[in-house]
Parts: C-alpha cells; structure tokens; sequence
C-alpha cells in the first residue's frame, strides 16, 4: 500500500465542528500535506496521519503540526484509534498489521502476526482489552471485509457472525454493548452500504438508517447520545477520495433524523476514525478543496 498525497491544486483542510450549533470552523490548511482522519488526542489536540507517519495538530495553543516520533512503526494508513484512558494509540500500517505505542510517542509493539491479510483497525473495547477491526485477504481485495475482534495483548482472531457481504468501521459503542458499523448486507444493488450495529456479544444486525446515500463509518460521541457518519453519493462503490460529501450528525435515539448536514469535498480520510472531542461537543473532519472547485 502507497501513502496518498495532494493532487495538483488541492489542499487538506482540517475543520472542527460544533455538533450542537451546526457550524464549522476551519482551523487549519495546507497543500504540502495529505492529512486524513483525526482522532481527538486527551489532552486537545488532533492525532491525523500524512505521508505514513502520525501528527499531531496542536489546537489550544498556537496552532502548529509536529511529527510524532514512533520507532518500529511501519509507514501507516488513515485506520487508527485511541485508547486515551491507558494513554495508547493502536494503528494499522501499511504492511497489513496493526501496531500499538503511546500516544505522545515511543516505541510500537506489533499485535497481529498473519501475513496473509490486512487488518485495518476501527475500534478499541472501553475497558482496552479487544480490538474490532476488518480482515481482507492480501491476496484478493475483492474479496468482502469481514469483521474481527483481537486481544490487545495478540494472540488468536475470533470472527463474530456479521453476513456474508462487505463491512467496514467497527466501532464500540462507549459503553461496550454495540458493535457499530456500516455494511452491505441490506444492499439491493452492489456497493449500497448502509449503517447497522449488533451487539458485541453476538446477534443480529439491526439496521439504524435506510438511504439512497452510501453511508460509511459510524461514530458515536463518548457521552453516546450523538453520532456523525460521511455520506457518499447514491451509487458509489467503496469510500473513494474526491466526492462531493457529506457529514452529517444523528441523535442516537433516531437516526433516520439528521440534525446537521456539513457538505465538503473529500471522502475518503475525511473522518474514517472516531474524532469527537472527550467533550461531545465537537468533532473533526478533513476536506480536500480543488483550485477548480
């Protein structure tokens, strides 16, 4: 896998939204840097990937990108997450496996040891103990994601019954119960992805929104009464980069209810990961403006 950068004439646009007013303030820019999916660091700043390393957006003082400094850590790719209460970040590089250092930097443990697949990662257990992520074969892309769970400590993969059709994000709901994510098992036509969550003991998926849009990559705020998503345009196979988008933010007692829509140019590593604020109150995102556009 080869990190993305900027096309000619195209920007990363980090923004910083407020969930319960509906607005949106750009807090940093740049056509140097392909930066993709913030997580939300502990203590305020914005954890993002570029280039196939991590960075750091600091946002409570004068805003400033700093590498983070991971040793043994393979080049990464936009699926990484937090585990802010045991100070951890876990990380999916670009050689298939996923990784896991502090946040503020070090040294990084590999977790998976199966060449023969990519594992890319999407969610950490509250109490830190398992990691939700998808499982392709290396050998065959087309082959569907198939959802994942891992010890934090390593060690044997266990596959929960999730259908047999393509999945993508799962994540912990913040009281552990739900597995969150979207999938194509309700599709009547290919790449139709849809949000749905089961419970993370086992069980059926329940289904949360039925929508023209492709919607990808649940993510609920910590206090778990809101969630934000991207949507991508009726017939769009996948989650690629350069669509006219949306975010857009539900309460979690109904999704079909959308409470704000932000409209942005991007996609792909706009918000794969979880980036809401330990707060609630707010979440980034990327966008990837065009000179043209």
């Amino acid at each position: 896998m080869v990190s993305r950068t900027l096309r000619h004439g195209q920007r990363a646009e980090v923004w910083i939204a407020e969930a319960e007013r509906g607005s949106a303030e750009l807090v940093y820019s740049t056509d140097k840097l392909l930066l993709e999916a913030p997580n939300w660091a502990p203590d305020g700043g914005l954890l993002l990937n570029g280039d196939g390393l991590l960075w750091r957006l600091e946002l409570e003082r004068e805003v400033a990108l700093q590498r983070v400094p991971i040793e043994d850590l393979p080049p990464i790719n936009n699926d990484h997450v937090l585990d802010a209460k045991r100070g951890l970040i876990y990380l999916s590089a670009n050689d298939g496996h996923i990784y896991v250092a502090p946040i503020e930097g070090g040294t990084a443990r590999r977790i998976t040891h199966d060449p023969s697949r990519y594992h890319f990662l999407h969610g950490v257990s509250p109490d830190g103990a398992t990691l939700a992520f998808v499982e392709i074969p290396q050998a065959d892309l087309s082959v569907p994601g198939r959802l994942a769970l891992i010890s934090t400590a390593g060690g044997e993969t266990h596959y929960p019954e999730a259908g047999s059709s393509h999945l993508d994000g799962p994540e912990y709901s913040p009281d552990g119960a739900w597995l969150y994510f979207n999938t194509e098992e309700f599709a009547s036509r290919p790449g139709h992805a849809q949000l749905a969550r089961m419970l993370s003991e086992g069980g059926p998926i329940e289904r949360l929104v039925d929508s023209e849009s492709v919607d990808w990559f649940p993510h609920l705020s910590p206090d778990g009464e809101l969630a934000n998503y991207i949507s991508f345009p009726p017939g769009t196979l996948g989650h690629p980069a350069d669509l006219d988008v949306e975010v857009r933010v539900i309460r979690t007692t109904n999704w079909r209810d959308i409470v704000w829509q932000f409209p942005l140019f991007g996609g792909q590593g706009t918000i794969n990961v979880n980036s809401w604020s330990p707060d609630s109150r707010r979440f980034a995102f990327v966008a990837y403006p065009l000179e043209q556009a």
